[in-house]
């Protein structure tokens, strides 16, 4: 494959390439349009065709954030370019929301929880001063801002991808603690195929927290609010 179409407000799948380097192609004018990840860098402004350069071994992902088609093309056949994380695999499927029930008997859940807002790809528990959040396998939260809080993650299982402002970080071991600003980029990718092998955080904030505070950039699951 030489060549994709990507729909307006989706992406391609995030992948690894192989041992050559890659260059991609988009019409000069639609630069504007994409953001793209390429390795560890997420670029959003002033994209470059050497931002559409990738390395050996590195992955890419480009995002058409317009509101028509856009064709990507490609310098090689990209066939066997291992798939990471696609974010629209499960678009057409049945949306159950995961249950409470079902983290408690495999997780020990702290008391004390307030709410809940269940999903059918993540699953967060409320408390007074921080959230617990588990997010499943082959799904990733949308990449978001926030007006009036930064946010401070936790990660405590998974291995994820995390985007943070213009940074991406692979393989997330637990510890891993991160500082999301106010009004920038953020999310977080499980890229992990076993069914049950979720990612779990903690996240915890200053500022105003409001559930309605949130703009979301890319939101390859389609959920609103």
């Amino acid at each position: 494959m030489n060549k994709e179409i990507i729909p307006p407000k989706r992406s391609t799948v995030l992948r690894k390439n192989n041992k050559q380097e890659l260059k991609i192609s988009i019409a000069q004018h639609l630069h504007v349009k994409v953001f793209v990840i390429n390795g560890s860098t997420f670029i959003t402004e002033n994209i470059s065709n050497s931002d559409l350069v990738i390395k050996s071994e590195s992955h890419y992902m480009i995002i058409n954030n317009g509101n028509d088609d856009i064709e990507v093309n490609y310098n090689q056949n990209i066939s066997d370019h291992e798939i990471i994380y696609d974010p629209h695999k499960y678009i057409s499927s049945k949306k159950e929301n995961l249950k409470l029930e079902y983290f408690k008997m495999k997780y020990e859940i702290p008391n004390g929880y307030i709410d809940t807002l269940p999903k059918w790809y993540s699953f967060k528990l409320t408390y007074p001063k921080f959230n617990l959040i588990f997010l499943r396998p082959e799904f990733g939260l949308s990449i978001q801002t926030h007006n009036n809080r930064n946010e401070f993650w936790e990660i405590l299982e998974g291995d994820p991808i995390i985007i943070n402002e213009n940074k991406v970080h692979y393989n997330v071991e637990k510890g891993r603690k991160f500082r999301i600003p106010i009004n920038t980029y953020h999310s977080i990718i499980n890229p992990n195929k076993e069914k049950g092998n979720y990612v779990v955080f903690r996240e915890t904030w200053n500022g105003k927290f409001d559930e309605k505070d949130i703009k979301r950039i890319f939101n390859p699951n389609q959920y609103f609010d």
